[in-house]
């Protein structure tokens, strides 16, 4: 059996693979509904609830920089807008507005055709294991890197 250390090197170097897969494949999903893989992402963090800038960081494993230009372009390109937080001030909710919830949902059917596409790779069972144990790798990596405070 291989160390632990080429273990973790081997999933890392197969994950950052894997992403760069998943984003192409996005880009391709997304632009025939005039978006990008980035818009989308930040689209789809807030479809059905609002959530401020640093929320969606947070969600998606992004940086809030990142996110706050996304966010303004897409409020600039009337794809979402700022709506006043609650329980905030001054961090205002990203949310999508129809003509984002529209784009969105441009994207369902080849997104479900690639989503058959890949089960009948993979196969349904495989398919759901692989999505718990990235699951639970990624609820793993979030549990040995936060550092408590106290």
């Amino acid at each position: 059996m291989a160390s632990t250390q080429v273990l973790f090197a081997t999933a890392a170097i197969t994950s950052f693979r894997v992403n760069g897969q998943f984003l192409a494949v996005a880009e391709e999903l997304a632009r025939p509904a005039g978006l990008t893989a980035a818009w989308w992402q930040v689209l789809g963090a807030v479809l059905h609830t609002p959530l401020p800038v640093a929320g969606i960081a947070r969600e998606m494993g992004i940086t809030r920089q990142s996110v706050q230009r996304i966010a303004d372009l897409l409020v600039d390109k009337g794809l979402a807008e700022y709506r006043p937080n609650p329980a905030h001030r001054r961090a205002k909710l990203v949310a999508a507005t129809e003509e984002g919830s529209a784009a969105v949902r441009r994207i369902n059917p080849q997104h479900a055709v690639m989503a058959e596409r890949l089960a009948a790779e993979l196969g349904p069972e495989q398919l759901e294991r692989t999505v718990q144990v990235l699951t639970e790798l990624s609820a793993a990596l979030d549990a040995i890197t936060t550092h408590d405070d106290t």
